[in-house]
């Protein structure tokens, strides 16, 4: 069978080599892909660009593609679903109106309170004059979030008035995020443990994939800006027994199941980020219709059943006979990023070592991201560029050998965070 994965990022390499690893697979093909898919074993980059829906679907068409995964938000909520459906064509994500729950936070927020799904308290607004009184009256920390898609930085956390209402103004009469802030979410500020809660989702059934936590602000100590993650680990330590099972019953469940009742079922990845609070109770502080990125790839590391039978049999509505099996070790993702990411970096600097990364060595693996493969010479071509992920015993272990394997990338321009995988909870507020 032959697969196509949709995407350019780490996490498209991560699913690139799970995908080729399974034995119901020929072929994988990666539209764009990286200069480390470009490397993998059979597998093979491309020329369409992730957002060309009419292109991918006639290219699955002609070369009989028996699946297609996508990695990224964009496609799906653009309704590359819907058209790969329209053609008979096999697809593992969700519908653009189940896409909803990622490409609105106001619809995703609607959601949650409407079936009594916990979240934070929130309002939504257009006009700038009315979302500003809001804020002067709930008080500081407050969080401002852009409505739609910002590749995960429309999110301000305002500690006092004036950090508000700079962030109202930004998004609302500066349109910083453009379309994405023609409307704004304004949500209470909530402390806690982070966690990522992915499953898979076949329209009723669901399938749990291993906990993970990443990373998301720029520096060490969790300073800087948002970034769309500078590193992750699974297992998420917060993540007891007990409490994996009230995440299904109180969050997962009554989502699916909603989302049916309401016309709108879900089937494709479903990632709930998580802030568990201090009293051990969780709420959903956003919605992603896919993988998360960098989750995908210490998540993916430990998976030793079948991805491709599992997409499958969601596809055939048949998850519930499916099992995922996981490493009982512990694993590390840690991001090697362009200096300057989130905000502006240069672009098309030579990696010039790289040894031993595309095969697995006693400690891990590097996924590619923003690179791309130019007459045999890998140049950077985004933000984030490397995510060194490992394997280990404890995740102190996995931490170390994951930094271990960042020794094989020599590049110019680049910064990593250095405590990633080190903390085993922290504080964090509303991310995106």
């Amino acid at each position: 069978m032959k697969v196509l994965i949709v995407g350019a990022g780490g996490r498209e390499h991560a699913l690139a080599w799970k995908v080729g690893k399974s034995s119901l697979v020929d072929h994988v093909y990666v539209a764009p892909g990286n200069a480390g898919t470009a490397q993998e074993n059979c597998v093979e980059n491309i020329d369409i660009r992730s957002d060309d829906l009419t292109a991918l679907a006639d290219f699955a068409q002609l070369q009989n593609i028996g699946l297609t995964i996508v990695g990224p938000e964009k496609p799906l909520v653009d309704g590359i679903v819907d058209l790969f459906l329209s053609r008979n064509l096999k697809i593992f994500g969700p519908t653009q109106a189940a896409s909803r729950l990622e490409g609105s936070k106001e619809f995703s927020k609607a959601f949650l309170v409407r079936n009594q799904i916990p979240t934070a308290k929130y309002e939504s607004f257009s006009n700038a004059k009315k979302a500003r009184q809001y804020v002067r009256e709930n008080g500081t920390p407050i969080v401002i979030k852009a409505d739609g898609l910002a590749a995960g930085k429309g999110v301000i956390i305002a500690n006092n008035i004036f950090e508000a209402e700079k962030a109202i103004s930004d998004m609302l009469e500066r349109k910083r995020f453009g379309k994405a802030a023609r409307k704004i979410v304004i949500e209470e500020f909530l402390e806690g443990d982070e966690a990522s809660f992915i499953v898979m989702v076949d329209g009723k059934n669901v399938l749990p994939m291993a906990t993970s936590q990443d990373y998301k602000r720029a520096g060490d100590g969790d300073v800087g800006p948002n970034t769309g993650g500078m590193g992750a680990c699974s297992p998420a330590p917060v993540i007891t027994p007990e409490l994996h099972q009230r995440i299904i019953q109180e969050i997962i469940s009554p989502t699916v199941k909603k989302m049916a009742e309401e016309g709108n079922p879900y089937s494709g990845f479903l990632y709930a980020g998580l802030m568990i609070s201090k009293t051990g109770d969780p709420k959903v502080v956003e919605f992603n219709c896919r993988f998360g990125d960098p989750e995908a790839q210490p998540v993916l590391v430990r998976m030793k059943s079948d991805l491709v039978a599992h997409c499958l049999a969601a596809i055939n509505g048949q998850l519930h006979r499916e099992s995922a099996e996981w490493e009982a070790k512990n694993s590390v993702g840690v991001v090697l990023a362009s200096i300057g990411y989130p905000d502006k970096y240069k672009t098309g600097s030579q990696v010039t070592v790289i040894k031993e990364t595309r095969k697995k060595t006693h400690n891990g693996l590097i996924f590619h991201a923003g690179t791309t493969l130019i007459d045999n010479i890998i140049r950077t071509s985004g933000g984030r560029v490397f995510c060194a992920t490992a394997l280990g015993d404890s995740q102190d272990d996995a931490r170390l050998n994951a930094y271990d394997l960042l020794k094989q990338i020599e590049c110019d321009n680049l910064f990593c965070r250095k405590d990633i995988g080190f903390r085993v909870s922290k504080v964090d507020h509303n991310f995106s």
